[in-house]
């Protein structure tokens, strides 16, 4: 079963593409912080270590067009999805890839990064699933 489920922030202002067969991607990079105690926490950005993993997501379909539209960076999002590996070429040498494939994402902040967690708007699900197969 492949199968994972994230949340975190964006990294970044997501990047869309429409392919040539109308179809549109987009992809980000979602922060996730990793579960550890505040000592272990503070003891890791001392030494300049991170406290976070930082996962590439691909979107596609209706899903990827409303992303691009309504998500920015520091925005939190829960995705599930599966994980997609891959490699190319690059200089003579195989370069290999992990990202996640996202099949829903939730966009669990809305409006502008100031506004209080009280004046955020409800929680927004797009289940639009961009798979044929």
């Amino acid at each position: 079963m492949n199968n994972v489920v994230l949340i975190g922030r964006l990294c970044a202002a997501p990047e869309v593409r429409v392919l040539q067969s109308g179809t549109a991607t987009t992809r980000f990079t979602l922060a996730v912080d990793r579960a550890m105690s505040k000592e272990k926490k503070q003891e890791a950005k001392r030494k300049g270590g991170t406290t976070a993993d930082f996962i590439p997501v691909t979107v596609w379909g209706k899903q990827a067009e409303s992303c691009a539209e309504y998500l920015a960076k520091g925005r939190m999002v829960a995705v599930s999805g599966r994980i997609t590996t891959g490699s190319y070429e690059k200089d003579g040498r195989t370069v290999y890839t992990t990202e996640v494939t996202a099949e829903r994402v939730q966009f669990l902040e809305w409006g502008e990064k100031t506004q209080s967690a009280e004046t955020t708007q409800p929680n927004f699900e797009i289940t639009d699933n961009p798979f044929p197969f």
